[in-house]
């Protein structure tokens, strides 16, 4: 069938990921094919309740997010989530019966929902995933230990309920730099107090380390070599449990909300 696109962007030098052989351009969008577009717009919102009601009837355990008309109106979209496997033969047969059309059944995942529904970020930015996201990557928790940020599940998930998409844009760039560090939790030794490397800066380029007299001292990276092979020497071993990965409650939570 024939549909709508609209142009976002046109950009120099970018190679697109979808080749234009991949789908037949018919020409530019006329003042006929805007009124139509619009006129299914409003009739979606009307479809939208119809449908809900009827899947209530049926008794489905499934959410229904979205419905979209392409452009001919030969084929009707749903978009839905659920928690299980969904049989919607019968659905399928009563809503083609209603619009006289194709109709498709589509599951999406809460982060596809949200890319539906778009909206703003606590950057105050539009969503990603709105915007210009084309495909998610899965998000660890470990990419924000990465980046030493706080393990506080509010202030890392999105509207999705996920982590961030946007953890991961600079992710790189931390693996790149830590690898110049020694890792949380190793032994040193200065002045002969023994002490751990509990967290790495590296924009200030300082590392943090607490020693077993209870001070805390921030060294240059520069300077922490020879500390760190007087501790080998000694033979110190490094800390079993660091404070880094004490997380508590947060951890837990974190983890539900990881999309791997």
């Amino acid at each position: 069938g024939i549909d709508l696109g609209k142009v976002t962007a046109v950009t120099e030098g970018y190679k697109p990921k979808i080749s234009i052989s991949d789908f037949e351009i018919f020409r530019k969008a006329d003042e006929k094919d805007i009124d139509i577009l619009k006129k299914n717009r409003e009739d979606e919102e009307d479809i939208l309740a119809q449908s809900k009601a009827k899947i209530k009837e049926l008794g489905l355990v499934m959410k229904l997010m979205d419905v979209e008309y392409q452009l001919d109106r030969k084929k009707l979209s749903f978009y839905y989530t659920a928690e299980e496997r969904v049989d919607f033969r019968e659905l399928v047969r009563v809503l083609a019966g209603m619009f006289r059309t194709r109709i498709e059944m589509r599951q999406i995942g809460v982060r596809d929902e949200t890319k539906r529904l778009s909206g703003v970020g606590s950057c105050g930015m539009p969503l990603c995933c709105g915007a210009f996201l084309e495909k998610f990557e899965p998000v660890s928790t470990q990419v924000a230990k990465d980046q030493s940020l706080p393990m506080n599940p509010l202030k890392l998930s999105g509207q999705c309920g996920k982590l961030k998409c946007c953890l991961l844009y600079e992710h790189g760039f931390y693996l790149d730099e830590l690898k110049k560090y020694p890792p949380v939790g190793e032994p040193l030794l200065k002045n002969q107090r023994k002490g751990y490397i509990q967290k790495i800066d590296i924009f200030t380029k300082t590392v943090t380390c607490d020693f077993e007299d209870d001070t805390r001292e921030f060294i240059p990276l520069e300077e922490i070599g020879d500390y760190l092979r007087d501790a080998q020497k000694k033979g110190l071993k490094k800390l079993a449990t660091v404070l880094h990965d004490i997380m508590g409650e947060d951890a837990h939570d974190l983890k539900k909300i990881e999309d791997k």
